[in-house]
């Protein structure tokens, strides 16, 4: 579609507030992100056309702009236009009933997010304000009073050139990349942002380097790392312009951003931040996005963005009992086992004995007998033939897997891969049979099967990127390569039992070495079908120890997860363990002392320890061993982890939480001194067992005189 007459730039001219709102709501989709980490789907298939939970990537993002009440919407292409520009012809976007009144695709071989800033600048399509997104945002965000607050700014001062729509969100929110991390400063004030940098930063610091004049001009400063990104951006055509005039900027916030505000004397522009404390806006960067946001979707976090919403013509999801969503034509053998958070597309059929846990099947789909699928995403006319087993991994269109194949966690296979009979599929391995070629036409892939890698007679061989864009590749994969929550390490002063009891308060100081501990490192007692418990748990209960929400509201939510994942006793403790280690050590970092950490912790929400111990009354206190061994084991790799660990156990013998009974079991258990690590850890903790059998013996003393008397 052609453009509308040119208005001219938006600064050319001053407008009313009035004006303003006369132009046309624009927004601009950037359908390629440029990056290679979908690969090797991406080599065949653009990402934004990608099925998440059975719907293709950009169907959320259409939604997400259609409820903020945009009307003019630019899908900027790379790769693969032909494909995004069928789609959308095909699609309700273009059809009489759109809520859009203009549609229109851009083509252009940009290489980078800042050349294709940069031509669209050069287009002069947009006229005035105008939303900035990807084509994989999920979000259910209303943006009227993100709007607002933006246009107001612009009246007052022409500089305001955007404003980040963010989410706030706990340190290690589950759709957030584990290997960076994104650091906010603001002034609260203005809802200005003053500095940005990612962490580890260029040097490979995790140190924030804060221009020492910011400090000294601002009464107050917001350092935030607990926000979610999703590129939710509202611009100016400043921003282009910007953009046109530095070709160094390529990356929207590592340049862009932090170059914008880093030279602000230069070209006195400012930068604003909207952030929201509810709804849901995430986007799907990597693949360790994609499993995040799959799940939040079939778990109802980003409702109405959910399957049973039928987003796309021709949809028949229906919900049913334990976020199960089927659609008419699916055929199920009588002794097939569907567990919970699945979702099965059209026509899918599934063979006797198999069972299905925690997956994502599309349309058109053959599982035969006896076949394992648990945490994994099988795309449309996928194969899967008897007594195969698929675990947290991504089999896309087409392609097929024979008999008594193993593919293990992390393995992706891309269209029409053939896997023979009885081939284990590596976690590690990326196979494809789409070549890939130079510039000048010579292939980079020599483009035959290899039978160690599918089989004899198999479709399909190894593909190796040696273009990898991110260094967070690795480990925000399908599955994590490196520990998920991750807490500081501690340096506790060397404080007797007494002081720990007492009203002084303890030293405590944060060191900066990277921790090595997470919940996923202990030894499960669990069912593979409930391991995704301890993701959404963990993230929920340290969500809501963050946000200040009442024990009981705390426990409701927890009971419900355990219902719908059929999770046992041992993976609520841990997951209590984790979050509360977690927000105690975000507490103490912030200044609050140990001890009251540990009360506003522990102590606030003793009830909902308790619910998760059942053996008061049993002279064998299992529970309260199991939890110890689990608060021991996560403190395990932790400087000072011994000193933190007698600690709250101190505390929660004083709750009578856990029982003297329980701590002795604990002390005498053969778990609780299994390897050096954990005999190191639970050292300091003999000076309260000491204690307790000291107190012990002088009431036995105590007794027998009584008796005597």
């Amino acid at each position: 579609m052609p453009p509308k007459g040119k208005r001219g730039h938006a600064n050319d001219k001053p407008k009313s507030g009035e004006d303003e709102r006369d132009e046309p709501l624009q927004a601009v989709i950037l359908a390629d992100p440029f990056e290679t980490r979908f690969s090797p789907f991406t080599l065949e298939r653009p990402r934004c056309l990608l099925p998440l939970a059975n719907t293709p990537l950009i169907e959320y993002t259409f939604e997400f702009l259609a409820s903020a009440g945009v009307e003019e919407v630019f899908v900027y292409c790379g790769a693969h236009r032909e494909q995004v520009e069928d789609y959308i012809n095909r699609s309700k976007w273009v059809s009489r009933s759109s809520p859009f009144a203009k549609l229109e695709l851009i083509q252009s071989t940009s290489n980078s997010i800042g050349d294709a800033m940069r031509d669209l600048d050069s287009r002069g399509l947009l006229i005035g304000d105008f939303i900035m997104v990807y084509g994989d945002v999920v979000s259910n965000l209303p943006l009227e009073s993100a709007l607002a607050a933006h246009r107001a700014r612009r009246t007052k001062d022409k500089n305001a050139i955007m404003t980040m729509v963010l989410r706030a969100a706990g340190t290690s929110h589950r759709t957030k990349a584990r290997s960076v991390n994104p650091v906010f400063v603001i002034d609260p004030s203005k809802d200005r942002c003053l500095h940005f940098e990612q962490m580890p930063n260029k040097d490979g610091s995790n140190f924030l380097s804060i221009d020492s004049e910011l400090l000294s001009s601002n009464q107050e400063l917001d350092v935030r790392q607990d926000l979610i990104d999703a590129g939710i951006d509202i611009c100016t055509p400043d921003v282009l312009a910007l953009w046109s005039d530095n070709f160094d900027f390529q990356a929207p916030r590592k340049g862009f951003l932090h170059s914008v505000l880093k030279d602000y004397e230069l070209n006195g522009k400012t930068i604003h931040t909207h952030i929201v404390t509810d709804h849901y806006a995430a986007r799907v960067r990597n693949l360790h996005a994609y499993d995040a946001v799959s799940k939040d979707i079939t778990s109802r976090w980003a409702y109405p963005l959910c399957p049973d919403s039928n987003l796309i013509q021709g949809q028949s999801y229906r919900l049913q009992k334990g976020n199960i969503y089927k659609e008419d034509g699916v055929i199920l053998a009588r002794d097939c086992v569907i567990n919970s958070k699945t979702v099965i597309g059209r026509g899918t059929s599934i063979g006797e004995k198999s069972v299905i846990s925690n997956s994502i099947i599309g349309r058109n789909c053959y599982i035969g007998r006896g076949v394992t699928i648990d945490g994994a995403y099988i795309w449309d006319h996928a194969s899967i033939a008897d007594g195969t087993t698929v675990k947290r991994a991504i089999v896309a269109n087409e392609a097929s897997l024979g008999k008594k194949c193993i593919v293990e966690p992390g393995a992706l296979i891309s269209y029409g891969v053939i896997i023979k009979d009885g081939v284990t599929v590596r976690g590690e391995s990326r196979i494809t049979r789409a070549k890939r070629r130079r510039e000048n036409g010579e292939d980079l892939d020599e483009g035959k099967s290899d039978p160690e890698v599918v089989g004899e007679g198999g479709g399909g061989f190894e593909f190796h990127d040696s273009d990898e864009d991110d260094e967070d590749e690795v480990v925000d994969g399908l599955v994590h390569r490196q520990p998920m929550y991750n807490l500081s390490h501690h340096n506790l002063s060397n404080e007797s039992i007494s002081t720990l009891n007492s009203d002084s308060e303890a030293d405590f100081q944060v060191s900066h070495h990277t921790p090595s501990s997470s919940f996923l490192s202990t030894t499960s007692q669990d069912s593979d079908h409930a391991a995704n418990f301890d993701h959404d748990a963990t993230g929920s209960i340290y969500d809501s120890l963050v946000e200040g929400h009442e024990t009981a509201n705390i426990q409701l939510e927890l009971t419900a997860l355990r219902m719908s994942t059929n999770a046992s006793d041992h993976q609520v403790r841990r997951a209590i363990i984790v979050s509360f280690v977690k927000r105690l050590s975000q507490l103490v970092k912030s200044g609050t002392s140990v001890k009251d950490a540990v009360v506003q912790v522990f102590k606030q929400h003793k009830d909902l320890i308790e619910r998760s111990i059942f053996d008061k009354n049993t002279s064998v206190k299992s529970d309260q061993v199991d939890f110890l061994l689990l608060l021991q084991t996560e403190l395990t790799h932790r400087e000072n982890g011994n000193m933190i660990l007698v600690s709250v156990a101190t505390k929660l013998i004083e709750l009578d939480v856990i029982g003297d009974d329980g701590l002795m079991q604990w002390w005498d258990s053969p778990k609780s001194s299994e390897g050096e690590d954990m005999r190191k850890v639970k050292e300091k903790t003999r000076q309260l067992v000491d204690f307790l059998n000291q107190s012990s013996e002088e009431e036995s003393e105590d007794d027998d005189e009584e008796d005597s008397d």
